[in-house]
């Protein structure tokens, strides 16, 4: 799959550098003057957010220690982006190479948790002189020549060869805009009005910057990220297929957890709908798994994540992200934003749908329906009066607890995340409390998207669904966004709809 990597927006080499009261150094880089070291790493330590360094972390350079760049060079070497050359110095007036330029960037990305995967080496293999690379090099120039179309020097990579500041400028800008979204078309109105708000959330010039600490941004999983139907959401087909179809558990089902499959099934096949099946599905999920360790639950899922997607070819029930929604995820990392999935679906599904996946999301932030969780040798008794002892195992304890759809979704934001996002990403009227939720009264900008489902050629869509959706965006002032119009691919390369 291609990765989308995308770097500073605003904050390029035109900025005007703050320098320390006792330091002395430019102001502002001249365009023609060659970039160096130091306008680089500072350059991406505002990116950053400029944080502060406990005298006690910071791993100063020797030559450094008292320069304008002292705290960007301080934090690029603790957190690996820069190195020096081996004597303990930093070297910051030195020109920069192109080699160095494209190191920085890749281990910025890897700090900030994109994939820096080095791809198939297919654009990389055309650069004439890829085999005169600095060893050190060539990794993060076979990333940025695979995954970003960094290089624009008609086959040559000239890793010795340095840039003038206007030329470091235009090289990341198209690094941010040339390569921001490309599973996107260029035309997309979604793509801009979301570049367009990180551009100045990010820009500490703009009175629309927000602190990378308040940077939240919330996202549906089903239909939003991930295939939502195939032939419906993957925690419904997992609890039909246990119930149903697992031979280890099907005779030991109980006649509730099969009259909810058997709704389930009737659903797939005839499209009926069921009052309450929601909650009803949600109690069977936590009696059908019931007394399973955590761990148990999610190597359940791994194995059901094998299981091939019926309506597509070259896809597993465990692969279906939507590519376009993938790097949007990236992206947003990339600028500081922290992101978390607040979904319908039971919490440990979740976690076991995005384990060991392209996005790469910790548990911490992750939000779904819940069930009740006990000690494997609690019993019946009330956790207030059990103490967990050495040899305890977490267990699903059979208890459903709540469904996190609607306005369920905005308390349990406030109860986890504890603040108001700024950016929200939906696709039904499940995610529209979040939305409002996100853009009402806050003290910040902020956006919702809401993704339609009107592509019925690459997705399981649905016309109708879309023109609803269309329709409430326009009323509720969200952003939509068409898969049919605004993607040029869904699930990447080799998957197909049958």
């Amino acid at each position: 799959m291609k990765r989308t990597i995308l770097l500073v927006t605003a904050v390029l080499l035109a900025l005007v550098i703050v320098i320390p009261a006792a330091a002395v150094g430019p102001i502002v880089p001249n365009p023609d003057a060659v970039a160096t070291r130091s306008v680089v790493i500072d350059a991406l330590y505002q990116r950053d957010g400029s944080p502060e360094i406990p005298d006690a972390e910071r791993n100063d350079f020797a030559d450094s220690d008292i320069q304008w760049y002292a705290d960007a060079a301080s934090w690029g070497r603790t957190n690996g982006i820069v190195f020096g050359d081996g004597d303990g110095n930093f070297h910051g007036e030195r020109d920069i190479t192109r080699a160095e330029l494209a190191a920085m960037l890749y281990r910025y990305a890897a700090y900030k948790g994109c994939d820096t995967s080095t791809g198939d080496g297919t654009v990389y293999d055309t650069f004439e002189d890829r085999d005169a690379l600095p060893a050190w090099s060539v990794d993060a120039f076979k990333w940025s020549a695979d995954t970003c179309m960094f290089w624009e020097e008609g086959g040559m990579f000239l890793p010795d060869e340095t840039l003038t500041c206007s030329e470091l400028t235009h090289i990341l800008e198209n690094f941010t805009h040339g390569s921001a979204l490309p599973s996107w078309t260029a035309d997309a109105a979604a793509k801009k009005a979301l570049i367009d708000f990180v551009v100045s959330a990010t820009d500490p010039s703009m009175e629309t910057f927000i602190p990378e600490k308040d940077r939240i941004a919330v996202f549906d999983l089903d239909g939003t990220l991930f295939c939502e139907t195939d032939p419906n959401y993957f925690d419904y087909t997992l609890l039909k297929y246990r119930v149903l179809e697992d031979p280890d558990y099907k005779d030991k089902a109980s006649d509730f957890e099969k009259e909810v499959a058997n709704k389930i099934k009737e659903q797939n096949e005839t499209g009926a709908s069921f009052s309450g099946l929601e909650v009803d599905h949600g109690k069977a999920v936590a009696s059908a798994f019931a007394g399973m360790t955590v761990d148990e639950f999610n190597a359940y899922i791994q194995e059901f994540k094998k299981q091939d997607m019926p309506s597509y070819d070259g896809m597993k029930r465990g692969e279906g992200f939507y590519q376009p929604m993938v790097e949007v995820v990236e992206y947003l990392r990339l600028n500081g934003f922290t992101v978390y999935v607040v979904s319908g679906t039971d919490r440990l599904i979740v976690r076991g749908i995005l384990y060991d996946n392209v996005l790469d999301i910790p548990n911490r932030q992750i939000i779904g329906s819940d069930e009740l969780l006990v000690s494997s040798n609690q019993g019946d008794t009330d956790g207030l009066n059990y103490v967990f002892t050495e040899g305890d195992k977490l267990v699903l304890g059979g208890e459903f607890l709540i469904k996190n759809l609607k306005m369920n979704k905005v308390s349990v934001i406030m109860q986890e995340i504890g603040q108001q996002p700024v950016l929200s990403f939906g696709n039904s009227t499940g995610d529209s409390s979040m939305a409002e939720y996100v853009t009402s009264g806050n003290k910040y900008p902020s956006l919702a998207f809401m993704l339609c489902c009107d592509d019925t050629v690459r997705e399981n869509g649905s016309e109708s669904k879309a023109e609803k959706m269309f329709g409430l965006c326009e009323e509720f002032d969200w952003v939509p966004i068409s898969m049919k119009n605004d993607w040029t691919t869904i699930y990447g390369d080799g998957v197909t709809k049958k």
